[in-house]
């Protein structure tokens, strides 16, 4: 299996829906090494094929990640990356799950790294899972969730936002970029994923849909979590990226 290809189409798949993507991580890494250093042990939440994890190793090498996900096709592609990299531990576990923290490690987190991936929850999956966070990060760390939040008290400026996001898309797919479904077909004609794939649809089938939140919605409930501070360290219109201080 070349995990690598997988990698790649993965990328260019997200891609698609984030043209800012990895000026994104960027950001991210970043805030990361100005508030803990370059050798954070780092809970990758909602990994994922691993794409924090590994913008995280090429920016500092001596980070510790311990990735965590629920999906079937997209960690077994991330392990396949990673295999033999003794930086890296994976957890299988549904965020949406109150007992999802039992399997981590009795260490505390330096920072809590998440990107496009909480808005697929619910508000009260959210809220209890931000206070979870609470407990798992040290004093001084942080948690980083860039994601889809938009503001409907900004209608006009959502409507350029889209206008933007369209024509993106519309250049990226006649450049042959696939969209969402499109991916997940390339994944359903691969034997070898085939175990995988099944898995991951039997979790979209019970996937009762998410919700998107303003920046100052999950401001507010890492603050009620008990954070000490949070703001925005990046933004793009409707795509944000919140920073919380343990």
């Amino acid at each position: 299996m070349d995990w690598e290809l997988w990698q790649r189409s993965w990328d260019q798949q997200q891609e698609l829906y984030l043209p800012e993507r990895e000026e994104r991580f960027r950001v991210m890494m970043d805030v990361v090494a100005a508030a803990v250093g370059s050798e954070p042990l780092v809970l990758d939440l909602a990994c994922g094929t691993g794409t924090i994890s590994r913008r995280l190793f090429a920016r500092m090498p001596r980070a510790r990640s311990v990735a965590v996900d629920v999906d079937p096709t997209l960690l077994a592609i991330a392990r396949g990356s990673f295999e033999g990299d003794s930086r890296i531990t994976f957890v299988t576990a549904d965020l949406a799950d109150p007992r999802w923290m039992d399997c981590l490690l009795d260490e505390p987190f330096d920072a809590v790294l998440t990107a496009t991936s909480l808005h697929w929850m619910k508000a009260e999956p959210v809220t209890r899972l931000y206070a979870d966070l609470a407990k798992l990060i040290r004093p001084g760390g942080v948690f980083v969730n860039a994601d889809h939040m938009p503001d409907p008290e900004t209608p006009m400026l959502n409507a350029i936002d889209a206008a933007i996001q369209n024509s993106h898309q519309e250049r990226a797919r006649a450049e042959g970029a696939l969209d969402w479904e499109q991916w997940w077909a390339t994944v359903a004609r691969d034997s070898g994923l085939a175990e995988e794939h099944a898995g991951s649809r039997a979790i979209f089938e019970q996937h009762s849909g998410g919700e998107e939140h303003p920046v100052a919605w999950h401001c507010l409930r890492l603050k009620e979590a008990g954070f000490l501070e949070t703001g925005v360290a990046w933004q793009s219109i409707n795509d944000a990226m919140v920073v919380a201080i343990r």
